[in-house]
């Protein structure tokens, strides 16, 4: 690719500065070369040789305002405020009709976190500069310092109305669109944006994602296919369209872009899983577990693709190698309650009834606390024999669900079996008065409870 003058003469100054600083030779600059140079350095994070140039070009030109707004700058960057405002004041009395002025004293008020002052010096900059585009920009960000997302978004197509190509500030008017929440509205402002910039892949893509937010999935496809059609390398919204394919059950297209997110990129465990998933509802099993080894391989601390192993062996009855892979799974993370209520669900299915007890504990130790984990860990605590212990595990369950139904019938049942019949006439009477049909709960876990005048008689009091 043909470099253009102006880059071959900056990349001529910076090699040219660079001998210099090796040799100890002292060659001369014109003000803008050096400007050039020093921001370079800045952009690159080389603050010690920015600092080197900043020193020689001021040595060389010692009444620079450009120069001297570049040393403000970097007085700004290391938060040398006072100075730099002292500076910025005695240049504003020379050039008071300089933007940069304006633009770095609204830089230094944004970092003292007085934004509205800093918008009205940005608007005293619109009235000097050539950049429109650049300070609408500065005044967006200022607002949205200010969470002023309305503010903040017409500047933003403001910047966008003198610059089209500036790709921040369209990601940015998208941003506020949606924070307020404002989708069909940022849908038909990018229409028209596109109708001024029909190849921008950007905006394509973006219309895309906002009506996949919508579930407007076909919309989605189309929008995605300008983006990847204007650039064939477009990663980001070929796995989008991949997302909206899989929504529309077309799997076999959602593989078809999945893989070319491959051959654009490193694989990454997403596509793989996705396109393992896809596999699996298209029938073609061995396929589906190859991509979830894959996925696994590449990243074993997904927890989505063991979990998809696992499922997908549950759901074949295989629970032996489910077994396997969620022991596996829990040798790299053994702290994760979602392999522990699959090894619990496994274990159950196994008859293994200590061990889905131990996973179900595990599960609600790390943060699973879930209606139907209680129940299940109590219902094996049960079959166990071990009422007290059901007991205590569902009154630590009232914690987070006081008013459930199933919880009482069962506390009920329980207490009926220790002989407490004090609280379990208390509980059965929640149960009752939470869920009056549910009292077959009794029936069907704990038949020889059922079977008992006293809970026949109490139900049909209250049935009365």
């Amino acid at each position: 690719m043909q470099l253009s003058n102006e880059e071959e003469e900056y990349n001529l100054s910076l090699s040219k500065f660079e001998s210099m600083l090796k040799t100890n030779k002292v060659l001369f600059f014109d003000s803008e070369e050096f400007e050039e140079i020093i921001l370079h350095y800045i952009d690159s994070g080389k603050t010690s040789l920015a600092k080197k140039a900043l020193k020689l070009a001021l040595e060389q030109h010692p009444k620079s305002t450009g120069l001297k707004l570049v040393q403000v700058e970097m007085l700004v960057y290391e938060d040398q405020l006072d100075l730099a405002d002292k500076m910025l004041n005695e240049l504003y009395a020379i050039e008071p009709n300089n933007e940069e002025i304006y633009i770095q004293k609204a830089n230094i008020c944004s970092k003292r976190d007085q934004h509205e002052k800093a918008v009205e010096l940005l608007k005293i900059a619109l009235k000097y500069t050539d950049d429109y585009a650049d300070v609408y920009n500065l005044i967006g960000m200022e607002y949205l310092f200010m969470d002023n997302l309305e503010m903040a978004k017409d500047s933003f197509i403001k910047c966008l109305e003198e610059d089209l190509e500036d790709q921040s500030a369209l990601y940015n008017v998208v941003y506020c669109f949606e924070f307020l929440d404002q989708n069909k509205e940022a849908i038909n402002y990018l229409n028209q944006y596109i109708e001024k910039n029909p190849y921008s892949e950007i905006a394509w893509h973006q219309i895309g994602r906002l009506h996949y937010g919508l579930k407007e999935y076909e919309d989605a496809i189309r929008a995605f296919n300008y983006a990847t059609l204007i650039d064939d390398e477009f990663m980001g919204a070929f796995m989008e369209k991949a997302k909206a394919l899989e929504r529309l059950k077309q799997y076999a297209e959602a593989i078809e872009s999945y893989e070319r997110t491959i051959e654009l990129d490193d694989a990454t465990s997403y596509a793989l899983l996705r396109i393992g998933k896809c596999h699996e509802r298209l029938g073609n099993t061995a396929l589906a577990i190859k991509y979830y080894n894959q996925t696994v391989h590449e990243d074993p601390l997904l927890d989505k693709g063991w979990i998809a192993i696992t499922d997908f062996y549950v759901r074949e009855n295989n629970y032996q190698k489910a077994l396997f892979y969620v022991n596996k799974a829990l040798a790299i993370d053994n702290q994760n309650q979602l392999y522990w209520k699959r090894y619990a669900t496994i274990n159950k299915q196994m008859n293994f009834f200590e061990e889905a007890e131990f996973g179900y504990r595990k599960a609600v130790e790390f943060g699973d606390y879930q209606l139907d984990t209680w129940l299940f860990w109590v219902d094996i605590l049960q079959f166990l024999g071990e009422f007290d212990s059901a007991i205590q595990t569902l009154l630590q369950a009232t914690e987070y669900f006081p008013e459930e139904n199933e919880i009482e019938y069962r506390l009920a049942g329980l207490y009926f079996m220790i002989q407490d019949k004090t609280k379990a006439k208390f509980h059965l009477s929640n149960g009752l008065r939470l869920n009056f049909d549910n009292y077959i709960l009794i029936e069907d876990l704990f038949p020889m409870i059922w079977e008992e005048n006293t809970v026949q008689n109490y139900i049909a009091k209250h049935k009365k």
